[in-house]
């Protein structure tokens, strides 16, 4: 049976993906940021952290804190 040929993904496919952020965590390889007045968590692994740009919140606290610096 022939295997279906895989579309590649179009530009429309791709940014249809929600934009993340990258912030580095300058202290600790692993633990849970908890965002401020919120009830959303987002992991810290490997020092990394990654938050959806549209989660302005926590953007706005990871940019104003020391422990954090963004990536890229």
């Amino acid at each position: 049976m022939a295997k279906p040929i895989e579309k590649p993904a179009t530009e429309e496919q791709a940014s249809a993906a929600p934009a993340s952020l990258t912030f580095r965590d300058l202290v600790y390889t692993s633990r849970t940021l908890v965002v401020p007045d919120t009830d959303r968590t987002y992991p810290v692994v490997k020092s990394l952290v990654v938050v959806p740009e549209s989660d302005k919140e926590a953007v706005a606290f990871l940019k104003a804190h020391s422990e954090y610096a963004q990536e890229g």
